[in-house]
């Protein structure tokens, strides 16, 4: 099982913790960290459609380390990312390979 993070966060009623991914939610950061498959791409997904139902005019940042994997689940990505009204900034960090690279490297549609 894997370690994740958590950040606590002082507020006027106290302290909040959330853990790392969530935290980064808030700020309309998703990361994906792993190989693209069905999993992976289902969690991403989630969390654009989650981000537009939030806020339609405020951009996302998507961050991208991974070694590639499935097609069909990379084009999940890829199609939400051009389906959603927010523009999405994608980064690579680290590396971004196969349907990495493709998440990565797409062109942002322009806003209506």
């Amino acid at each position: 099982m894997a370690l994740v993070p958590v950040v606590v966060e002082q507020t006027g009623r106290g302290e909040r913790s959330y853990d790392i991914f969530s935290r980064l939610l808030k700020d309309r950061i998703i990361f994906l960290g792993d190989q693209v498959n069905d999993a992976t791409a289902g969690l991403i997904v989630a969390q654009l459609l989650f981000l537009e139902a939030e806020d339609p005019d405020k951009d996302i940042h998507l961050y991208i380390n991974s070694p590639g994997g499935s097609i069909t689940s990379g084009m999940a990505i890829y199609d939400t990312m051009q389906y959603i009204k927010p523009d999405v900034s994608t980064i690579c960090i680290g590396m971004a390979a196969s349907m990495g690279a493709f998440c990565w490297q797409q062109e942002q549609k322009e806003k209506d």
